[in-house]
């Protein structure tokens, strides 16, 4: 039987370039590939395959269906100050959750919907 060894996440996007400036300047990742049409996005084992499509469904019209990932990280409260900084919109604020995470929730340029959060030693 064959492992896992990540998982990318594939976006449509209608402004290929502004996301791209996105993903690298608010959230933090760097570019591993790009083609006409396409960049690939990586911070450690989060990626992220962004794809030009000019007609998308805009994620606000997708209602609480724009969320696309739940990243777990190793430290919620120092990524939530570093997104601060860099004018990241917030969906969620870093709040201790009953099951068990330390969260918060982003929106990106294009509307997508992401939520990160650290496990809490119980």
């Amino acid at each position: 039987m064959s492992d896992f060894t990540k998982v990318r996440f594939v976006l449509a996007v209608p402004n290929l370039a502004r996301s791209t400036d996105y993903y690298t300047s608010v959230l933090g990742l760097g570019i591993e590939f790009t083609a006409p049409g396409w960049t690939f996005l990586a911070r450690g084992s989060f990626r992220v395959m962004l794809g030009e499509c000019t007609d998308a469904i805009p994620p606000a019209e997708l209602g609480d269906h724009s969320w696309y990932g739940y990243v777990t990280v190793s430290d919620a409260t120092a990524l939530y100050a570093e997104y601060r900084a860099a004018g990241a919109e917030f969906t969620q604020p870093l709040a201790d959750k009953p099951w068990g995470m330390r969260e918060f929730g982003v929106r990106t340029v294009d509307g997508h919907r992401i939520m990160f959060g650290q496990e809490l030693q119980a």
